[in-house]
């Protein structure tokens, strides 16, 4: 404490020695700084959260309606009745048929859960399609999926095509099934 008084005392000698011009400019300088900090920190924070209120408010609301969807397909998924493992067998059978043809061939682990799908060459939006179906038609969800990037080129469309190549995709995929 004896730091502030001894500080007080240099204040009080030092200002009266001053000129009132000075004196008011030195008053307008602590004036100018205290508006500054009182700008940096308290108004500019709460205008800057201010302005992007409403664009974090839509990408909220849009967050909001990806998982109300996400809910309403949970329950949907959850009411429907519980299928066999043949009939989730031949919905996903049908599935990958229809989905990737000649690409894909199905492999049943016998007895078990599981069933192994070989892909060779099979384009990446069939291989979407084939999982968001095999999921809500037989009810299978992936237990493992190892795919590597395919070397081979689509014949339909050759590589002066005015768009990007397809991505294509060669691997496995086990699939669960549900319980028999």
């Amino acid at each position: 404490m004896k730091w502030l008084e001894s500080l007080e005392a240099r204040w009080q000698a030092w200002w009266p020695e001053l000129e009132p011009r000075e004196q008011r400019m030195i008053l307008a300088a602590a004036v100018l700084i205290a508006l500054a900090l009182a700008w940096w920190v308290a108004l500019a924070p709460a205008l800057r959260t201010l302005s992007a209120a409403p664009a974090e408010h839509a990408r909220l609301d849009a967050q909001l309606q990806q998982m109300t969807a996400l809910q309403s397909q949970a329950r949907a998924l959850q009411s429907q009745p519980r299928a066999s493992r043949d009939d989730a067998m031949r919905a996903l059978e049908a599935t990958v048929r229809q989905n990737l043809g000649p690409n894909a061939q199905l492999q049943s682990a016998g007895a078990g859960e599981n069933v192994t799908i070989a892909v060779r060459s099979a384009p990446a939006d069939a291989l979407a399609e084939l999982l968001t179906q095999a999921r809500s038609n037989a009810r299978a969800v992936p237990r493992e999926v190892h795919l590597t990037r395919s070397a081979q080129q689509t014949a339909a469309a050759p590589a002066a095509a005015s768009g990007p190549p397809r991505v294509r995709w060669d691997g496995t995929l086990v699939m669960g099934l549900p319980a028999r």
